[in-house]
């Protein structure tokens, strides 16, 4: 996927933790692709390190994204170099993509934010209030002064009226809050959740059993955990005829790499969904962040994910 230049216009420390950055083409042009609420981006910073985004600025905008940076003390050097960028600066983002979008069938939308959470979800907002849908914003942070975006949501969005603050809530109480915002929701609505993991399966397993799990949709920032102990070769075959094997201990994504076979990729951990591709034959052994039980059929991440069966046979997006 193609990089362009962005310059940095509008840097806003939201907590001392998280700044945002405001981005616009250097060619000053308006953004060549128009993105849906719930889109991330890559972003190479000023060390070369590539990281994900999500875009939280409102989708109507036509000339500049906004991104939210959260400064991780243990992170491998993205996010402390992003907060050392300055107004003027240039970046190179890719072009949107989305694996969190907003059902168009729902008669109600719940919109659930962890932390940092906060990024994709207020896009989404933007976009439901644009559509004039029925939704609120349940938004928890471990307080006031490190929650972001506090003022933007409070006094200057039109939409300050759905949106519902828990702030200073410990974790172990969530689930009683996340029951009460359960009180009235049906099949027909859908639950979009963004945060710690732990967080977003505290929403799962409350909101879950009401709207049903193929209703709420998660967005995570953190590879999963896999035991890899156990791993076996396979045989992977392009729906070109090619065939290579796959040996334990390496990706399918490297193998075809090593072959020359040019797959699309950035985080190479089951995040971004760069790499998903389509199933033809086969059964896939899923072990990626970034696909729902619904993509899942018929598609796998091949940064990570392996095979239940000795063979796949897959198509290259």
């Amino acid at each position: 996927m193609t990089n362009v230049l962005f310059r940095v216009v509008e840097i806003t420390e939201e907590t001392p933790e998280i700044r945002t950055l405001r981005l616009v083409r250097q060619d000053d042009e308006p953004l060549r692709v128009r993105y849906r609420a719930g889109a991330h981006v890559d972003v190479v910073g000023p060390t070369g390190v590539l990281r994900q985004y999500s875009l939280c600025g409102a989708p109507d905008d036509p000339r500049s994204i906004l991104i939210a940076v959260k400064r991780e003390p243990g992170s491998r050097g993205g996010s402390v170099a992003m907060h050392q960028v300055s107004v003027g600066d240039h970046l190179k983002v890719s072009e949107p993509r989305n694996l969190l979008a907003v059902a168009e069938d729902a008669d109600r939308h719940v919109l659930v934010a962890g932390g940092i959470g906060i990024t994709p979800l207020l896009s989404m907002a933007y976009e439901l209030y644009t559509w004039g849908s029925e939704f609120e914003l349940h938004y928890f942070a471990r307080s006031r002064e490190t929650a972001a975006f506090v003022e933007l949501l409070e006094d200057r969005v039109q939409f300050a009226d759905r949106i519902r603050p828990h702030f200073g809530v410990p974790r172990a109480e969530h689930p009683a809050v996340l029951r009460t915002i359960a009180e009235g929701l049906t099949p027909s609505a859908h639950v979009y959740t963004c945060g710690p993991d732990g967080f977003m399966r505290q929403v799962g397993d409350v909101l879950g059993p009401v709207v049903g799990a193929d209703h709420v949709h998660v967005e995570h920032f953190e590879a999963a955990d896999v035991d890899t102990s156990g791993d076996r070769p396979l045989t992977v075959e392009l729906d070109t005829g090619e065939e290579f094997e796959v040996p334990a201990g390496k990706s399918i994504l490297a193998v075809l790499e090593d072959n020359g076979i040019e797959v699309f990729k950035s985080c190479e951990e089951g995040i971004c969904g760069s790499c998903v591709s389509g199933v033809l034959e086969g059964t896939p052994d899923h072990r990626d962040n970034c696909l729902t039980a619904a993509d899942r059929e018929g598609q796998m991440a091949l940064c990570v994910s392996r095979a239940l069966t000795d063979r796949l046979v897959i198509e290259l997006y």
